[in-house]
């Protein structure tokens, strides 16, 4: 596939999934509470591929889910990560004032499990990652390194949320993340290097990271509430950058993938490299 190709459906895929989601949290932010908004990054992934390759694009792209052969290892990152960087955040800030907001998600362990299964389905993951990872990161890392990718793909994943820091009322990460934008734009590439990190080791797989994604939201707002303390933010935003700055000295900026994996990655359509 020609590169002016690659890049003028990453285009369209960009501008579909901007249009119909701006659009649509702009009536939310006039009253009309319509919840389809998020799942243009979804629609807009298998139309696409619909429309470039047929039912059997589909396929391939539902086979990221299913595909049973992600390494059994990689399933500790994803649902691990988050939790170690959050609850670290936290006693970074309990350290730091002496206090935290109440934990009471870790003594109501069942409502733990509800809210990753609401938020998987219906709080970010299965409306984005079909369309973030599963079509665009690898069409990104047809023509370009692993780092790149995830800083362009950070950068325009942190933009599509933009109107959302204007609803104050959805959470306090929104009115933080309006107050630093360009801080919140830094901090979703670093994020995406994460999310590029995992996918390129399990072979592109999206349920990889549905899963990770899944974990994030529940880890960073329900579980150990970073927004709600005056520092903890600072924390949790350094700790991400410390992770994925490891991550780049330990498996490379090009592919993220360590020498010993490649072979077996690119065989299942991970990463490749420019």
């Amino acid at each position: 596939m020609e590169s002016k190709y690659v890049s003028r459906d990453l285009v369209l895929f960009f501008l579909v999934a901007f249009v119909w989601s701006w659009f649509f949290w702009l009536l939310q932010f006039w009253g009309f509470n319509l919840y389809v908004a998020p799942f243009r990054p979804f629609v807009a992934a298998f139309l696409l591929v619909y429309l470039q390759e047929g039912n059997e694009g589909v396929k391939k792209l539902l086979m990221k889910v299913f595909d049973p052969r992600i390494g059994k290892v990689w399933y500790v990152p994803a649902f691990l990560l988050w939790p170690v960087i959050t609850g670290f955040s936290l006693l970074g800030a309990f350290l730091n004032e002496g206090s935290i907001p109440e934990l009471a998600m870790l003594s109501q362990p069942w409502l733990i499990i509800w809210n990753f299964v609401y938020i998987f389905f219906l709080g970010g993951p299965l409306q984005e990652e079909f369309g973030w990872r599963g079509y665009a990161l690898p069409r990104l890392q047809l023509w370009h390194s692993a780092l790149v990718s995830s800083v362009v793909l950070g950068v325009i994943w942190a933009v599509w949320h933009l109107p959302l820091n204007f609803m104050y009322w959805l959470g306090p990460q929104y009115e933080v993340g309006m107050a630093m934008f360009l801080s919140t734009v830094i901090l979703f590439v670093f994020v995406s290097i994460l999310f590029t990190w995992l996918c390129n080791n399990t072979g592109g797989s999206i349920f990889a990271a549905l899963i990770f994604h899944t974990m994030l939201n529940p880890s960073t707002y329900v579980v150990f509430p970073v927004f709600e303390t005056e520092t903890d933010p600072t924390y949790y935003f350094f700790s991400i950058i410390v992770v994925a700055i490891i991550i780049l000295a330990v498996f490379g900026a090009k592919r993220m993938v360590r020498e010993k994996n490649q072979v077996e990655t690119e065989e299942k359509g991970g990463a490749r490299s420019e």
